[in-house]
């Protein structure tokens, strides 16, 4: 923990403890919790909160209230204004804290949520470690890897300091296995850690275009389960981009000694960049010499990686300090017309800034030499959420150029006043330590305490806190399905257009229902036009526009912007080439591109998609016009039974078939009873109805397939999601056995194929896209899985 820190030019020293203080401040002093009003918390945002952020004792029982953690981070961020004036008034500051945290209007990221004021104390989301050339170096950051994710953070790597594979290494007369496969052991360091169950370790990978590995690299993921606990990107230079331009080679770069290594065409290698990212989402693409052009402090080092969801650049040993402003909240009704509250805006920045700046104060850093650079250039990253619910109540369409105008006119606000913000409190402080230098250093102008103050992060986690869309995306469904206790589904309604629904009088919970599961409402009579005009999804966005977006958020912030550009199923290389180009003509610093059903597990899926194979088979549907009685069941019958594994212990199927085909089904767990039982019981009765009702069985395992349940289960390498689950894939093994053997039913069934066993890598990837805490189907926004049911983020 740092005590002192002493300015000079272009430097800072430090005089460090050995150990940081461990103690919990909960609340500052001579505060009254009656005096703070209560926040008023959805069920969702209580149970993410309750699961995730709330303090707990030994037995795992919550011991704060929402209102207690909110009231205990706002004293303590306010707490550090005593530093700089021991008269200064914390109560008030307390106050205005809690009341923009309370009422969802700004959030901080999770880790400081979540440790303000707590024994760990880290509050920083991310963090960038230098991977040097040297075995020493090398494992010295995997051990840095480790106590960053132990205390909750993510971390950002370059390896493109490392020499090539083959390449000679002088101390020991062998040859290099290149940077791919020390990434292995970046990797395999963060799988070990699980700090403590809230925040599951992320990294991010980044290699230059002009490394001689860099083929190797791109195709690093392309086995789905390789390096699950890494994204990637390919860092692309300038000069690449001249040489794609004129249909050129260009030059491969030893990193040991700075000679060419060989030359590739450009074109080549962009397509296989391309290829892969449309096959499986990765790699993603920086623009290494961009993120250095608006480096504000070049004489301290070149910017070489990103954090996990590559929104915030930063220099080796940096870490960043994020928070977001709720867009939704910033505005105003008069009449019927509704407006942007300016003044309550520049209010919440200037506070949000004051905020964020404090942080730096008082996080204890897992890492004197992160310490030491996060202070000497006291970087905040401001962003925003909401901005697709203040769309909806300006009724502009997300997919418009008014959008495109008005992301442009609110980030230069937020970026403007932030600035400004930062040059009051650096009158009050001093300016951020390495100022000298900078590019702020310049005649006239006035000292600044922050070396950057905007960034656009993704919000999975705390903007269904504060109930509001994910950063700058677009609503991904206008309902969606969410698993609850003992996997009962309810109905999440985004809640203007439940609002706009009863206004105009065309809501019911059956509605409701049929948009869940259709994932879009535009096929729906009862919506009025000028309301599908509005409630735009993310699929109703087309590439060209998700990149128009990000770059116009871009132009007025001081790092990066996180999104993903969504693209359809269908979906060809050339649209994504065409997305690369256009995000780097117009300014952005970067791109993530997803393709809806590229991997082999669709990630969120809000009702009846394409196959991620290509089959577009219609759903078969069977339409009875009169009542059907099912066939009588034979005394005698024959059949198998099969043991599966479920997440509530070994399931027993036993199916069985009369002359006719298959005739009945029964379940059983075991020695258990109780309620388990019984409904499975109930499912094995109706699925026998339905069988001797002449149903084909492929129909009643299309249905039962592909529920999830809370706690997914391996058996042979195939992934079993729920008892339903296992249901659905007995009735395949079933038929796909009976196929082989030749027996005379239902030879019309066209059984599913039975897939070669997943390996433990592959294992690990399908159960990485599952939430690892509700078995939810979870959602790929911003470069980073968050699950809308629970509130789970792979990325905080």
């Amino acid at each position: 923990m740092v005590e002192k820190v002493e300015e000079k030019k272009g430097s800072v020293s430090a005089v460090l403890f050995d150990e940081p203080k461990k103690e919990e401040v909960t609340l500052a002093k001579n505060v009254d919790l009656e005096d703070y009003a209560e926040p008023a918390i959805s069920d969702n945002s209580y149970m993410v909160l309750e699961r995730r952020y709330l303090k707990k004792d030994e037995n795992g029982k919550s011991t704060e209230t929402p209102k207690d953690m909110f009231l205990r981070v706002a004293s303590t961020i306010a707490s550090a204004d005593v530093k700089f004036d021991k008269k200064a008034d914390v109560a008030a500051l307390t106050r205005r804290f809690y009341s923009m945290i309370a009422n969802f209007e700004f959030m901080p990221n999770s880790p400081t949520l979540m440790n303000a004021g707590r024994e760990l104390g880290q509050l920083s989301a991310c963090f960038v470690l230098p991977v040097d050339d040297n075995m020493e170096a090398i494992f010295e950051s995997v051990k840095h890897t480790a106590l960053i994710h132990k205390s909750g953070g993510g971390t950002g790597f370059s390896f493109s300091r490392l020499r090539p594979s083959g390449d000679r290494v002088k101390s020991t007369s062998g040859v290099s296995s290149g940077p791919i496969s020390f990434m292995h052991a970046f990797d395999a360091a963060t799988e070990t850690v699980k700090q403590g169950g809230t925040r599951r370790g992320a990294n991010m990978g980044i290699l230059r275009v002009d490394h001689p590995d860099i083929l190797y690299f791109i195709d690093s993921k392309l086995k789905e389960g390789e390096l699950a606990n890494f994204n990637i990107s390919v860092a692309i230079t300038d000069k690449f981009m001249d040489a794609l331009d004129k249909d050129e080679e260009y030059e491969l770069i030893n990193p040991r000694d700075k000679k060419v290594a060989g030359k590739l065409k450009a074109k080549d290698v962009f397509d296989k960049i391309v290829g892969n990212a449309w096959q499986n989402g990765e790699p993603g693409i920086v623009f290494i010499d961009r993120l250095n052009k608006y480096n504000p402090t070049p004489e301290i080092g070149e910017i070489e990686s990103t954090n996990p969801c590559g929104e915030q650049p930063l220099l080796p040993y940096e870490s960043c300090n994020l928070g977001s402003i709720n867009l939704g909240k910033v505005t105003k009704t008069e009449g019927e017309k509704t407006a942007i509250d300016w003044n309550k805006l520049e209010a919440l920045v200037n506070d949000s800034t004051h905020f964020l700046d404090n942080v730096i104060e008082l996080n204890s850093y897992p890492l004197p030499e992160i310490d030491k650079m996060t202070r000497a250039n006291r970087k905040i990253g401001l962003g925003v959420m909401g901005f697709a619910d203040l769309l909806i109540k300006l009724k502009i369409p997300y997919n418009s150029e008014k959008a495109v105008s008005l992301a442009k006119k609110i980030m230069r606000f937020v970026d403007n006043q932030s600035k400004e913000m930062s040059r009051i409190l650096a009158k009050e402080r001093g300016s951020f330590p390495n100022f000298k230098g900078s590019t702020f250093d310049k005649k006239g102008e006035e000292p600044i305490r922050n070396a950057t103050t905007t960034t656009i992060a993704p919000t999975g986690t705390i903007s269904i806190i504060a109930n509001a869309s994910s950063g700058i995306e677009p609503l991904f469904a206008v309902c969606y399905q969410r698993n609850v206790m003992d996997n009962d589904i309810l109905i999440e309604v985004q809640p203007d257009f439940e609002k706009i629904a009863k206004d105009l009088g065309f809501y019911s919970d059956d509605l409701m229902k049929r948009i869940a599961a259709a994932g879009n409402i535009h096929d729906f009579d009862e919506i009025p036009k000028e309301v599908k005009e509005i409630f735009i999804t993310a699929h109703d966005v087309t590439p060209e526009q998700h990149v128009n977006l990000q770059a116009a958020f871009q132009e007025y912030t001081d790092n990066a912007v996180s999104k993903t550009v969504n693209f359809p199923h269908e979906a060809t290389r050339e649209d994504i080439y065409n997305a690369y180009i256009l995000a780097y003509k117009t300014g952005c610093k970067g791109v993530t591109v997803y393709r809806d059903g590229s991997r082999s597990e669709q990630v969120l899926s809000t009702g009846k998609t394409s196959s991620s194979k290509g089959d577009d088979a219609p759903e078969t549907e069977i339409i009875y016009e009169t009542k059907i009685k099912p066939r009588p069941r034979p005394e005698i019958v024959v059949g198998t039974t099969e043991k599966i594994p479920t997440g509530l212990g070994d399931m027993y199927i036993t199916i069985n078939e009369d002359e006719e085909g298959m005739c009945e089904l029964f379940v059983s767990h075991g020695k258990s009873g109780g309620e388990a039982n019984a409904m499975n019981e109930a499912i094995g009765r109706l699925i026998s109805i339905a069988l001797r009702s002449r149903v084909e069985p492929k129909v009643l395992s299309k249905h039962l397939k592909g529920i999830r349940g809370s706690n997914p289960v391996w058996q042979n390498g195939e992934l079993i999601l729920s008892c339903p689950d296992a249901i659905g894939k007995a009735i395949d093994r079933y038929v796909e056995r009976s196929k082989k053997l030749n027996l005379d039913f239902d030879t019309n069934i066209n059984p599913t194929v039975v897939k070669k066993p997943h390996s433990s890598a592959e294992q690990s990837e399908l159960l990485s896209e599952l939430c690892p805490d509700c078995g939810g189907q979870i959602e790929y926004e911003s470069g980073c899985y968050v699950c809308r049911g629970c509130g789970y983020s792979k990325c905080g």
